[in-house]
């Protein structure tokens, strides 16, 4: 099946050129992001640049899409949502929150040691790369054409509001944790921290599968390219192996308690301490 029969009524091959420029001009900004990383030793701010760069992406995508105004107002909405929320908050807690490297960074400069400025040029350039490849559901639907939405794109709606929201919750209660001085040295373990070790990346996950529901639409099957990728990013490849890394690390015995009773990644009730519960 030809790959335009695959994006219903939008045309591919109008999207190549605004996103072919839209990767252009976010591989630049993140080769200068990438020189600021090798003089300040902090790569911290590239998470925000990121979903900043998506969610900018998008709207460029919105304002000038042939679709329909309602799947416009939608592609616009959606991803304002996701990425002004994210943005703000990388900023906030890690770019402005904290002097030092976010952890994962961290573990990445010390694990490549002198390979890191070459590492670290070619994760930016993917990061950029992918930027573009998530903004790909909002080029589309800015693309397509019908004037009322269907029902899935009403349920992919509400789940990703709620995993939205749900991504928040968990960023505060991380927040409210690192600020409680007792809890120094300690992984957190309560709200949402109690059934997951990871429960940000877990809603972020399942704010793309209400992405791609949304999506499907305007692109088919296709829609499930970004959840698959996400899902690969956060669990395997930049998300739980680096912050788990750094977290032996800083706090070995407690995280390794931690991880024995609790799930990496999908939230699920806590497994029974296998010794003498932490104090």
């Amino acid at each position: 099946m030809p790959v335009d029969a695959l994006l219903a009524d939008a045309d591919w091959h109008a999207l190549l050129a605004p996103l072919g420029l839209a990767w252009a001009i976010l591989a630049l900004a993140f080769v200068a992001l990438w020189w600021r990383q090798l003089r300040t030793q902090n790569a911290t701010s590239v998470d925000a640049a990121w979903s900043l760069g998506i969610g900018a992406t998008a709207l460029a995508m919105a304002a000038w899409g042939p679709g329909s105004t309602t799947q416009r107002l939608l592609a616009a909405g959606l991803a304002t949502a996701w990425s002004g929320r994210l943005t703000l908050h990388l900023l906030r807690d890690r770019v402005f929150g904290h002097r030092t490297e976010d952890g994962r960074y961290a573990a990445m400069r010390s694990y490549w040691g002198t390979k890191a400025p070459r590492n670290f040029f070619v994760f930016y350039q993917v990061q950029a790369l992918a930027a573009v490849m998530f903004a790909l559901p909002f080029a589309a639907l800015a693309h397509h054409r019908e004037a009322s939405l269907t029902a899935w794109q009403w349920g992919g709606l509400g789940l990703a509001a709620v995993a939205v929201l749900g991504e928040h919750l968990a960023d505060r209660q991380l927040a409210a944790h690192r600020r409680d001085p007792q809890q120094r040295g300690r992984t957190c373990r309560s709200g949402l921290w109690r059934y997951s070790r990871h429960p940000n990346y877990f809603c972020e996950w399942l704010a793309w599968c209400g992405v791609a529901l949304v999506a499907a639409p305007a692109m088919s099957w296709l829609a499930a390219l970004q959840p698959a990728l996400m899902f690969l990013l956060v669990r395997f490849v930049s998300g739980v192996p680096w912050t788990e890394l750094q977290a032996l690390k800083s706090r070995p015995d407690d995280y390794r308690r931690y991880q024995a009773e609790t799930n990496a990644f999908v939230p699920w009730w806590p497994r029974r301490p296998l010794h003498a519960p932490h104090p």
